[in-house]
């Protein structure tokens, strides 16, 4: 609206100033072809006042020459007389034109009257000099002077001129007047043209700033916007936090008492428990889902998954409630669809999910059926159509519109009777919109409704690599020898309880600290094959004692971050911080056993070897990988040596020139100190895991608005650097003694 405004001023300025000019340049021309007209009347004037004299010199001439003529008997004047006579007619002839008007043509004729007179007494002297001689010539000239036609002449020009000199003085105020008020109106449409540029250039001027401030103020309002953001994203990740924590230990503690002998009503209550606790965190999952979609955080990820054994899992998952309502469930997939696909397997799950837990939720009878086709397909690109179709309650036909709106269900009773927050086919939507995909649904009430996505993939050509998950069973719930001993920080009672429980079932000894601090001062105490670490806890945050661990103590132990922040980023800001693996709260057993199992067998074997102050390390070492300097050195162990030793010279003095170069805004030695370091890291095998921390340090040093985000950088590639320092000095203590003599570790 603004803008329609601002055009319109414009073009209304813009219209007034062209008239005023139009006006102004009229008055001008006006005044300038009146002065133009008086000066053309001067000059006809001018040129009168001269035809007249030019006739009077004329006749004076003829006077005298005939003078000359008779008294001299001087005949060489004829010829001259005879030419002054042709310009006296000439003049004549132009002269009458001139002055003939209504109020001159009296004297106009006698002017002719005397002229043609003063001729002929001219010509009857000279006819009577060449006739009858001087004396009669003489006789005649005196005869005829007694009328004196020439002061006749000259008194009727001059009666002719005074008029003449009226309106010629007249003409000459008149172009005086005309000259002036050109002039005038010249220096108004200067003084015009000026004031109009001026007002015009202020109103932009004045528009520009208005609009600079406006800029300012959406800039400000977007930086509002981030930190609320921010804000959102801390509350959200809190939130989580706190509902997690309890969560944890009702399913935690519901999963335990499952495994105890209950009578029919007790097990019925915790089955109570456990289903209220589920949907709870259903409903608090979708509300982290749809929280990580507004705020831009949600990552779409293409890795390589098989979609029957997908397609498989999700049936499987859902054949427990499918029986329970004893409800029909088919999946098809067409045989031409390749056995691999690429893409997000986890958030095609989580569509699955919705849509089939929506479709039992609002199917009393009848059958759930799954159809999986190719909808188009070139090269190595496929895209897959999935079919959704109950026959449940429907939808009103005013409601299909509105079903993928946040918070919309298709009645006003639909949360009372079958609960749920409204946001799940949002998310599903949004979730299919981020994979690049379509989603449109069909429904008819009371008969059922029919959710049709199609997704694009790419077809893997490779085999996943991957295995079945082998879950625990009773069998093999001892993870290690009996010397294994785990330690856990958990502030939480509950989760600490739930903790014990838990590896207590599995035969593992553990001890439990309630804070970092008390964890680093159990670390220094005793050994330890494996932490268990909350990232929240007071007094000292998991993050912090990870740090302190890692940087002070110099231990190498395995720690597992126990977080309730599920957002995304989560698991990639605990391994930069130094720990190993991630698992979210509420903790599932099974998930826990896994990781603990991976990561123990890992380092199953290893010996722990002790530093000079008496602290442990676990191998193989975290960062460490000398498989590029061996390729490149052919089995020379002292060229890797040596290239070790001048790995742990060089680096932290790069390192600290980094952080110097940060700290005085030295931009560009910055850049140039991030570039040297992605050669000087790769010899030990770190490239994959620096080399787009230093790109990003190298890309955006001078970029005054990514400072913080080239510090955060900075501080991964420090730590890791940091790590992989105790791993080369480990290395050279184990294979170069000697070197590691006055070293400090």
């Amino acid at each position: 609206m603004r803008n329609k405004r601002f055009i319109l001023y414009l073009l209304v300025i813009f219209v007034t100033t062209i008239m005023l000019i139009v006006f102004l340049q009229y008055n001008s021309n006006n005044n300038i072809n009146k002065l133009i007209g008086g000066n053309e009347s001067l000059i006809r004037e001018f040129q009168v006042i001269g035809e007249t004299q030019k006739l009077e010199t004329d006749l004076l001439f003829i006077e005298s020459h005939i003078y000359r003529t008779v008294f001299n008997k001087d005949s060489s004047f004829v010829n001259d007389i005879q030419g002054n006579e042709q310009n006296v007619r000439k003049v004549l002839g132009k002269l009458r034109p001139l002055v003939l008007t209504d109020s001159t043509k009296r004297l106009v004729q006698e002017l002719d009257s005397l002229v043609e007179s003063k001729l002929e007494f001219g010509h009857s002297i000279l006819d009577a000099l060449f006739t009858k001689g001087q004396a009669a010539a003489i006789e005649t000239y005196n005869n005829h002077r007694k009328t004196y036609v020439m002061g006749n002449i000259v008194h009727v020009i001059s009666l002719l001129n005074k008029p003449r000199q009226q309106y010629l003085t007249k003409l000459v105020i008149d172009a005086n007047k005309s000259g002036q008020r050109a002039r005038e109106w010249g220096l108004i449409l200067a003084i015009s043209v000026v004031l109009a540029s001026i007002l015009t250039f202020e109103y932009i001027a004045r528009r520009i700033k208005r609009q600079q401030q406006l800029y300012e103020q959406l800039n400000e309002s977007e930086k509002k916007v981030r930190e609320a953001g921010v804000i959102k994203e801390n509350f959200m990740a809190n939130m989580s936090h706190e509902i997690r924590t309890p969560m944890n230990a009702i399913l935690g503690f519901t999963n335990l008492l499952q495994k105890e002998s209950l009578n029919e009503k007790s097990r019925e209550f915790v089955r109570s428990i456990q289903s209220s606790g589920e949907s709870l965190l259903e409903i608090i999952n979708d509300i982290l889902d749809f929280s990580k979609i507004e705020a831009g955080m949600m990552r779409i990820e293409s890795k390589p998954f098989s979609l029957r054994e997908l397609l498989h899992s999700v049936k499987t998952m859902f054949d427990t409630r499918i029986q329970q309502k004893d409800l029909q469930f088919t999946v098809n997939i067409e045989n031409s669809i390749p056995e691999l696909l690429t893409g997000d397997a986890v958030r095609l799950t989580q569509i699955l999910v919705n849509l089939v837990n929506n479709a039992i939720k609002f199917t009393a009878s009848g059958a759930i059926k799954i159809n999986v086709s190719a909808d188009y397909q070139k090269e190595d690109r496929i895209d897959i159509l999935f079919s959704i179709k109950d026959t449940g309650i429907g939808i009103p036909a005013n409601k299909v519109e509105a079903i993928f709106d946040r918070f919309q269900q298709a009645d006003e009773d639909t949360t009372r009777k079958y609960g749920g927050t409204g946001l799940g086919l949002s998310i599903v939507k949004q979730l299919v919109d981020l994979q690049n995909g379509t989603i449109r649904v069909t429904s008819v009430l009371n008969e059922g409704t029919e959710f049709v996505f199609s997704i694009p993939y790419t077809i893997a050509r490779e085999s996943t690599g991957h295995e079945d998950l082998k879950l625990y069973s009773s069998g093999e719930t001892d993870l290690m020898d009996s010397h294994l001993k785990i330690l856990v920080a958990e502030d939480n009672v509950m989760n600490q309880s739930l903790m014990g429980h838990l590896l207590s079932y599995w035969n593992i000894a553990f001890d439990i600290v309630k804070n970092g601090e008390e964890a680093i001062e159990a670390l220094q105490q005793q050994d330890y094959r494996l932490l268990l670490m909350d990232i929240q806890m007071p007094l000292m945050d998991g993050y912090t004692a990870t740090l302190k661990i890692r940087n002070e103590l110099g231990m190498n132990i395995p720690i597992i971050a126990m977080t309730a922040h599920a957002m995304t980023g989560e698991r990639e800001k605990c391994i930069c911080y130094g720990m190993n693996e991630y698992i979210s709260k509420p903790i599932r057993e099974k998930e826990l056993f896994q990781i603990m199992k991976k990561i123990l067998k890992q380092n199953n074997g290893i010996p722990e070897i002790k530093n000079g102050k008496g602290q442990h390390s676990v191998h193989p070492y975290e960062f460490l990988s000398l498989d590029y300097l061996k390729e490149v050195s052919g089995e020379n162990t002292a060229f890797e040596i040596s290239m070790i030793k001048q790995f742990l010279r060089q680096v932290p003095d790069e390192l600290k020139s980094m952080t110097e170069a940060f700290d005085k805004n030295y931009d560009a030695e910055l850049a140039h100190i991030a570039h040297n370091l992605k050669t000087s890291v790769s010899f030990m095998g770190l490239s994959k895991k620096l080399d787009h921390h230093l790109d990003f340090i190298e890309s955006n040093a001078i970029n005054p608005n990514l400072r913080d985000q080239v510090e955060e950088n900075m501080i991964i590639v420090m730590n890791i650097c940091q790590r992989t320092f105790r791993d080369v000095r480990d290395y050279l203590a184990q294979n170069a003694p000697e070197s590691m003599k006055g070293q400090k570790n």
